[in-house]
């Protein structure tokens, strides 16, 4: 047997059910991810306009996990090191783009904020139990789970940053929110990072 084919004995993330929960996680964070940008322009909420960034990068990344399977744990892992680079890449745009918001200073629509932030939450909680069960496995599989798992502790970050907007009427809680999201995206991504590095120091040292 080649070595390619030893990359292949792991065949957990071949599981229908694992194949179903990654679609259901796609059509939500590419669906809401469109709508929560809309509604962050509405709001003018640089908070929503990460998190929908981060929906719609997720979905995005869920997709190519979904692509991903039944390629051999090295593609997998290379997989999932691509993944990692590209949220980095998301992290450092959002905190760009939340620095120059602090010079051009918006007060956002709190409450639309508000309610926008809570269906994220919602769907996240969603996204997250349908991939508990698949939570463990390689790069790849827990990339995925990383993404929905992070993401709703900044869609909570949002909901308090609302609050906070309509008690303050100030917009810095909102770039608070914004920056605490581009963290979430920057741990996310070495995690990632990380853990494909060490699938593929496994495949090279067989």
């Amino acid at each position: 047997m080649c070595k390619e084919d030893n990359d292949n004995l792991d065949l957990s993330h071949i599981n229908p059910a694992y194949k179903r929960a990654l679609w259901i996680v796609v059509i939500l964070n590419l669906g809401y991810g469109i709508a929560e940008m809309i509604g962050g322009f509405l709001a003018n909420s640089q908070a929503l306009k990460a998190d929908a960034l981060d929906f719609l990068g997720d979905g995005s990344i869920t997709f190519i996990g979904l692509l991903a399977i039944g390629w051999s744990l090295r593609w997998r892992a290379r997989s999932a090191l691509t993944q990692g680079i590209f949220l980095g890449i998301m992290g450092l745009g959002v905190i760009t783009t939340t620095a120059y918001k602090i010079f051009v200073l918006n007060t956002p629509e709190a409450e639309l904020m508000g309610i926008l932030g809570v269906i994220a939450l919602v769907i996240n909680v969603i996204s997250a139990v349908v991939l508990i069960p698949h939570r463990h496995g390689d790069a790849n599989m827990r990339s995925v789970w990383l993404f929905s798992r992070n993401d709703a502790f900044g869609n909570l970050a949002v909901v308090i940053a609302a609050g906070i907007v309509y008690w303050t009427n100030t917009s810095w809680p909102d770039l608070v929110a914004a920056l605490i999201i581009a963290g979430l995206f920057l741990h996310s991504s070495w995690s990632i990072i990380k853990d494909a590095r060490r699938d593929l120091s496994k495949i090279n040292n067989k």
